[in-house]
């Protein structure tokens, strides 16, 4: 019987202190007493929400239920168009041959591995363009003019968000058994029926990880969304940054804290489903 090495159990304990450490001490800061995040002078105990001073503040700041309004907004939106066009095109890179069939699939590593800087300055460089084009030549004036605001940051998300849906698909259509369609067109189903009873609930793991993926990417995207908004379209990373820079205090961790264990639920919602589908 094997042993297991000393080595590889601290080396484990490492990883996952270094991975969870930082989180765990941003969840306790969020019940500091103190107005500041540089020492923990103990858990605060004021008004009515006790040790939970911090999420009442929270509760009653209008711009931070915005924000958290823009930002599922966007990130429902761009993970439904992303994971319907990330599915379809997995499905036609996998499966048919058609002209640039190549040269597609390599385009599809450009999002991915640019930097989010490039890409957040080539999509304000698009836009800009497109807008002062459309206002120019159809006269749009005031408030009437088109601008910056939700519409461009979710179609920026879409944008990076499609690449990751699709390599996320095409890896769970790689052992994709194609006898199990072809027995049901055989029982007399057609293409629309196949895919919608059979290769579907088959790959839907895979479609759920690549929505999963997709929506933690517009949850807490920054770059792409600062160089993409406008006014009315401040997101919860945005908001963040905002209160950074002015001064630092419990409430930002309770805010963290409260988006920690969003993402979670989330993940553990998803996993049920995987088992579920599987």
């Amino acid at each position: 019987m094997n042993r297991r090495s000393p080595w590889l159990t601290l080396s484990a304990l490492a990883v996952y202190f270094f991975l969870y450490a930082p989180i765990v001490v941003l969840v306790l800061f969020s019940f500091n007493s103190s107005r500041t995040n540089i020492v923990f002078e103990g858990v605060v105990n004021r008004g009515a929400c006790g040790p939970f001073y911090w999420f009442c503040q929270l509760a009653g700041n209008n711009d931070v239920l915005e924000a958290t309004r823009n930002t599922l907004i966007i990130a429902l939106i761009s993970t439904l168009v992303s994971t319907l066009i990330g599915t379809l095109a997995a499905i036609a890179l996998q499966r048919y041959a058609f002209p640039f069939k190549r040269t597609s699939e390599a385009m599809l590593y450009v999002p991915i591995v640019i930097p989010e800087i490039v890409m957040g300055i080539g999509i304000l460089v698009f836009f800009s363009a497109i807008f002062r084009w459309l206002n120019a030549n159809l006269g749009l004036q005031g408030d009437a003019r088109l601008a910056m605001g939700l519409t461009t940051v979710i179609v920026s998300h879409i944008a990076f968000s499609v690449p990751f849906v699709i390599m996320i698909v095409r890896a769970r259509l790689h052992g994709f058994d194609k006898s199990l369609e072809e027995a049901a067109m055989d029982l007399g189903a057609n293409e629309l029926v196949t895919f919608r009873r059979v290769t579907l609930p088959l790959i839907a793991p895979g479609v759920l990880s690549g929505a999963l993926l997709a929506f933690t990417l517009s949850l807490d995207d920054f770059i792409i969304t600062f160089f993409t908004t406008g006014p009315g379209a401040t997101t919860l990373p945005i908001y963040v940054y905002g209160l950074l820079r002015r001064v630092i205090t419990p409430e930002v961790n309770a805010l963290s804290t409260i988006w920690i264990l969003a993402v979670l639920l989330l993940v553990f919602i998803s996993r049920q489903m995987e088992r579920r589908s599987a």
